[in-house]
């Protein structure tokens, strides 16, 4: 019997044009969309974390259209498991920071002027994650005008229901008391918090935590967080690069941030606590 050691097999290495990694992939797409438009090293790190935050809101923006979907037709564990893959993509969303949390004035300064009117809050992903989270706004359609395919598709989530509104309807389906007003509002509206609504979670923390609509609210409960969290590092990473200045884009900065960090996502989940 031989011993001879055998070379491990090599793996296909000649393909006809690109790499089936490459078609299925697009890396080379990805890895030359990076044009800086400074002489500063830092402003590539700032440029490509962005880009890797557009993508995790294109991932989560499709997990929160899944988890709607399946509850329009009543199926929890479906939208449970889009919210769970969502909550692992938005702690990978949040530690996307980690690169541009440290970043001192000076260095922030040293390619800004790159950026001109650039602001995140242009971002018509992040707007759709928003409107999903029930925080509609027919004005934030006006930035994107001048892009018609990307207006559209703003303004078809603009005037469809929410995820949470999608949850409200759940919660009436499942014979909780909630106002007719509250279910046929016009949806292109920012979500206003309802007693009756916080009194349905109220109803449902009450209950058996093993209930699937108990075991939804969870998960509705560590998407909100996570939200938060990036919220509040977003005001921090701007507050230590920037100060109080006016924002790019002529936003108003940390003070408009700051605004923001103080908003509940889905606000019943967590009022409706201090009942339970």
């Amino acid at each position: 019997m031989s011993h001879e050691a055998h070379e491990p097999e090599t793996p296909h290495l000649d393909f006809h044009g690109t790499t089936p990694y490459e078609d299925y992939v697009k890396a080379d797409v990805l890895t030359h969309l990076q044009h800086t438009l400074s002489d500063d090293p830092g402003e590539m790190v700032f440029l490509v974390t962005t880009q890797v935050m557009e993508l995790w809101f294109t991932v989560i923006v499709h997990e929160w259209e899944t988890a709607a979907g399946a509850l329009r037709g009543d199926d929890i564990p479906t939208a449970i498991h889009a919210l769970k893959r969502s909550v692992r993509e938005l702690e990978a969303l949040n530690h996307s920071w980690k690169p541009l949390a440290q970043l001192t004035p000076a260095q922030f300064n040293s390619y800004r002027s790159a950026l001109g009117e650039g602001s995140g809050f242009q971002s018509a992903m992040y707007r759709r994650m928003e409107f999903l989270l029930g925080d509609k706004s027919a004005s934030m359609l006006v930035p994107h005008r001048g892009a018609p395919r990307v207006h559209a598709e703003l303004e078809k989530a603009l005037h469809e229901p929410s995820l949470y509104d999608e949850v409200v309807r759940l919660l009436a389906r499942r014979g909780h008391d909630i106002p007719e007003a509250v279910l046929r509002r016009d949806v292109s509206k920012r979500y206003e918090p309802s007693p009756e609504v916080e009194a349905a979670w109220t109803a449902v923390y009450s209950g058996d935590e093993s209930d699937e609509v108990a075991r939804l609210g969870e998960a509705l409960s560590d998407v909100a967080e996570l939200v938060w969290r990036w919220r509040n590092d977003h005001l921090v990473a701007t507050r230590r690069a920037m100060g109080a200045k006016t924002g790019t884009g002529g936003s108003a900065g940390v003070a408009w941030l700051e605004k923001r960090a103080q908003k509940n996502v889905f606000p019943e989940l967590w009022t409706a606590r201090s009942y339970v």
